[in-house]
């Protein structure tokens, strides 16, 4: 069974930087392309970034282009996601999970860990 714990959140400034971690116990974590998922209050999860296995490709949506970058430590069997210029627009719960090679969220994944809250106050 996969353990996902989240952390690095808090309250920070718009226009402040944060930086989550995320610690995987996946036997194989250096074969899983990853990635982090938020989900703000009453709205549906949303898949903001992924990284392939070895780090060669990435996927950011439109929102978070240029100011999130994704990274990951095989050998700690750890994803990172350093988030600049952050905005209110930010606020959510941010979560870890596996995604497909492709980078695409896999559907019927449901291990997800406690996740990490970040608010960007105004």
């Amino acid at each position: 069974q996969v353990q996902l714990i989240e952390s690095g959140g808090g309250l920070v400034q718009v226009g402040g930087s944060l930086k989550l971690s995320c610690a995987a116990s996946l036997r194989t974590f250096s074969s899983y392309a990853m990635g982090w998922f938020r989900q703000a209050p009453g709205k549906e999860r949303e898949f903001v970034t992924g990284i392939s296995w070895d780090s060669r490709n990435t996927y950011y949506t439109d929102s978070v282009k240029g100011r999130f970058t994704i990274s990951r430590d095989n050998g700690r069997s750890t994803v990172y996601l350093q988030m600049n210029r952050l905005k209110p627009e930010d606020t959510a719960v941010y979560y870890c999970a596996p995604v497909t090679p492709r980078l695409t969220v896999i559907q019927e994944f449901d291990a997800w860990g406690q996740g990490t809250q970040v608010t960007v106050s105004s």
